[in-house]
């Protein structure tokens, strides 16, 4: 849930702090007093759209701020993204967001602490906060949109088979335009291959080995330099073991000087044990000089300064320089070259065999395609039933007994250049178009929302299908923006029935003119303006009891002193109050 809200600087609220709570949160305010703006800071603490024209000019930048805490398996991933991304979640639990817009119009946005891009505020807003105004009212007339509701209804099962779908459409899809393209584009994939396959018949009878140049470098440098590394060993093999050069017979070398060392320490160790382990460190000494020298010895007998070896490596490095001269800066470059232009001769193949094959893969694939395509059709018009018959019941209790609505699966109209299959028209969502439509009375024709339903019946049938949603998961915070417009009497009790029962298993936040929806609150925020000072200024505060009382008679007949008002709005909490507790 969001537990804070706090905003400053945007449109006529300079700086105001919103304590939220769990169940349904009802703001209301005079005409022009800035609820909107709270919504609007709400769009902007997870995502939206920046609009500089509401910066207050002083001081020049919005900001908004807010404290959310989430629990379950949402909390997870949420909080593991944002750990992920560099955030910090709090001990308890709880994560801080905020979004600053400057006048000029720049933005920017911190999650958990952290500088992110804008896009993170969207992606937690995405999964714990869903708005609903009269923009959305026009979101929901969209067939994409409908269909997107009426597959989150069907439920997890069928989302799994819709994900299903959309992996064979997209292989098929790509087959379909890898043999197209094949067959449109022959000729120059031809001419393509032939080059390729040049530069990998050049590559291959050199045959360059992965990391072959800096051997074949350190080999050159060792025979250019084989008579100075052979005096070296012989010098160095000789002062420690003397060796097959050595001819003066009173030269000694540091083996037999290691070994005199040695001897002459084990003669006093009767007089002082302590130089036995002197000695044993001698003797270590001694055998590591004796491997030295042999490997000295072995490196003297594998020394030779062969001048055909040496011409044959210039001949190949000048072969390796050719081919890193053409394809790539190194010999593994090369290698990598000749790698992809084997796999791209793959995809260039045009060949009969290859497009007879590519052939049966679509085939096969648009099989698959198909049968996919008519189970997710099923599934959806199994779900549309359900969903329709839901929706009508909760329509009967918003004063809407006589209405139905109908979701209509059709068959989908394709679109330009978009391949079929058969007669199916197939797209990356299935072979459906989703329509939700209203019978507004007994009698009357089913007809497509945008036609038959006025602004009061659309609202109460967006709330109807919210609460349906309700029960089928979403985010865990719903937020209505005058969703009542257009509504009053009883319509306008049931209203704030839904919401309070929506309220059950969800934070809702309802902005609202009327005062049988805020009598179902369970905390109830006034925004104010105040224009005491130069510049009107607007503030929100929670109210209870009496001042509620009369909040509720104002937005009743605009008398917030009088005491009939007041009485009558007491009455209207005891209903709501004994209907929540019922």
């Amino acid at each position: 849930m969001l537990e804070e809200l706090r905003i400053t600087g945007l449109g006529v609220i300079d700086d105001t702090t919103l304590r939220l709570t769990t169940g349904m949160n009802a703001i209301t305010g005079e005409t022009g007093a800035g609820k909107t703006m709270v919504v609007t800071g709400l769009g902007l603490l997870f995502g939206g759209r920046a609009d500089a024209g509401r910066v207050r000019a002083d001081p020049g930048r919005a900001m908004v701020e807010g404290r959310l805490r989430l629990d379950g398996r949402l909390a997870d991933a949420v909080q593991t993204r944002i750990t992920d991304a560099g955030g910090e979640v709090d001990d308890d639990g709880s994560v801080l967001l905020s979004r600053t817009v400057t006048i000029e119009g720049r933005s920017r946005a911190h999650v958990g602490g952290r500088s992110m891009p804008v896009s993170m505020l969207t992606e937690v807003g995405e999964q714990v906060v869903a708005v609903h105004g009269q923009s959305d009212q026009l979101r929901i007339l969209r067939p994409a949109e409908q269909r997107a509701q009426l597959d989150r209804y069907a439920g997890p099962e069928h989302e799994k088979l819709l994900a299903t779908y959309r992996q064979a459409f997209s292989q098929w899809r790509a087959v379909v335009d890898d043999l197209a393209d094949r067959r449109r584009n022959a000729r120059e994939r031809t001419q393509e291959a032939e080059l390729l396959k040049l530069g990998l018949d050049e590559i291959s009878r050199v045959d360059p080995q992965p990391g072959e140049d800096d051997d074949l470098r350190a080999e050159v440098q060792r025979l250019e330099h084989a008579e100075g590394l052979r005096t070296a060993a012989a010098v160095a093999s000789q002062a420690l073991a003397g060796g097959v050069e050595a001819t003066d017979d009173d030269t000694l070398d540091a083996t037999q000087l290691l070994g005199t060392a040695k001897r002459t320490l084990e003669a006093q160790t009767g007089v002082d044990p302590g130089l036995a382990e002197l000695a044993g460190r001698i003797e270590e000494a001694a055998t590591l000089v004796a491997d030295v020298a042999s490997e000295l010895s072995a490196y003297l007998s594998q020394l030779d300064a062969d001048p055909a070896r040496l011409e044959m490596i210039y001949e190949r490095r000048a072969a390796l320089r050719a081919l890193t001269r053409k394809y790539a800066d190194d010999v593994e470059g090369v290698i990598a070259w000749a790698d992809h232009a084997r796999s791209r001769l793959a995809l260039l193949d045009t060949s009969d065999e290859v497009l007879e094959e590519l052939e049966k893969d679509r085939v096969r694939l648009a099989g698959q395609v198909a049968e996919l395509a008519g189970r997710v059709t099923a599934a959806r018009v199994e779900a549309a039933g359900r969903f329709s018959e839901q929706v009508s019941v909760e329509l009967a209790g918003l004063a809407m007994p006589h209405s139905r609505v109908e979701i209509v699966v059709l068959a989908r109209t394709p679109g330009r250049d978009e391949p079929v299959i058969g007669e199916l028209a197939v797209g990356p969502d299935g072979a459906d178009e989703i329509e939700i439509r209203l019978i507004a009375h007994p009698g009357a024709p089913a007809l497509p929302l945008q036609k038959g339903a006025s602004g009061g019946e659309l609202s109460r049938v967006m709330l109807a299908i919210e609460v349906v949603f309700a029960g089928a998961g979403g985010p865990p915070t719903l937020v209505f923006d005058e969703v009542d417009a257009g509504v009053g009497g009883q319509a306008a009790v049931e209203i704030g029935r839904r919401l309070a029962r929506l309220a059950r298993t969800h934070q809702v936040l309802v902005v609202t003119h009327l005062p049988q929806v805020a009598a179902f609150a369970d905390r109830h925020l006034v925004v104010a303006k105040d224009t005491g000072g130069a510049i009107t200024t607007s503030g929100v505060k929670i109210v209870e009891e009496t001042d509620r009382a009369r909040e509720l008679a104002r937005m009743l007949a605009g008398l917030p002193d009088s005491d009939l008002g007041i009485a009558h709005a007491e009455e209207l909490l005891a209903v709501a109050d004994r209907e929540k507790r019922g």
